[in-house]
């Protein structure tokens, strides 16, 4: 493992095929410093919850952890913007992605923000090719019996330029099955490694994914479990060392990841 820092970043580790930096991913893909990738697969902050401000503003634990469940997961940040704001935030972030022709980005979102998401695709400059659905299962809640479950969320995708026909697989599911095990769960609104493995199949062995939203690291464990190279950057310090923790366990072996 080797680590440095910069005025860009506060932290940078390299562990294996994967290399993670601690900082704000805006300022990071603003300086030009990361190589084109093969694939972006993300999970930014939705800034969903709650339709007036005063929703917005309360805490993320808050406005996404239900009762029964556990309350002591770590909050994040960038969750309370409105939705123009929120649009304006990802048009950015999306135009400053390392991209070249072929590349796919693939971001997920749920039901509230999803319109709002395939436009700002749009607006980057990038092609936006569809959605697929991420099936949590049947155990998803609703609010009460009159409704139907938020039994889903959603990967919104596109492409920089042309969309390439695959040598290495495909074509790819629509709909991906994957139950939340809280065994395997790290962050607040942590996906499935399962699910991430199945996803970064999209590129072929040895491809460079980037998730400029890690949090806890899964979409870079499912990466290098799956024979990709990965770079993430997450401003939050505490998630960040919980990323770096568990792409290291899966290079020394370790069952849990």
């Amino acid at each position: 493992m080797e680590t440095e820092t910069s005025n860009i970043y506060t932290r940078k580790v390299t562990i294996g095929d994967a290399t993670l930096y601690c900082g704000d991913s805006l300022g990071l893909l603003s300086a030009g410093v990361l190589p084109d990738v093969d694939m972006v697969l993300t999970d930014p902050p939705y800034a969903s919850g709650g339709q007036y401000r005063s929703d917005r503003m309360k805490s993320v634990s808050d406005k996404y952890v239900h009762s029964g469940q556990a309350l002591n997961w770590r909050d994040f940040a960038g969750d309370n913007k409105d939705q123009r704001a929120w649009m304006s935030w990802c048009a950015q972030w999306l135009r400053s992605l390392p991209v070249r022709d072929g590349t796919y980005v693939a971001s997920f979102i749920d039901w509230r923000q999803l319109p709002a998401l395939t436009d700002v695709y749009q607006w980057a400059g990038l092609s936006w090719r569809g959605i697929a659905a991420w099936d949590k299962g049947r155990g998803a809640r609703g609010p009460h019996k009159g409704y139907l479950k938020h039994q889903a969320e959603y990967l919104v995708w596109g492409t920089a330029g042309a969309c390439h026909a695959a040598t290495h697989a495909g074509p790819f599911p629509g709909v991906y099955q994957h139950k939340v095990i809280q065994s395997d769960k790290h962050h607040m609104t942590g996906k499935p490694t399962p699910l991430m493995r199945e996803l970064v199949q999209i590129v072929p062995p040895g491809a460079l994914v980037l998730d400029p939203f890690m949090g806890s690291g899964t979409t870079g464990v499912a990466a290098v479990a799956e024979g990709r190279r990965f770079i993430g950057c997450e401003i939050d310090p505490a998630h960040f060392d919980v990323a770096c923790q568990r792409i290291a366990a899966f290079y020394e072996g370790a069952p849990a990841c």
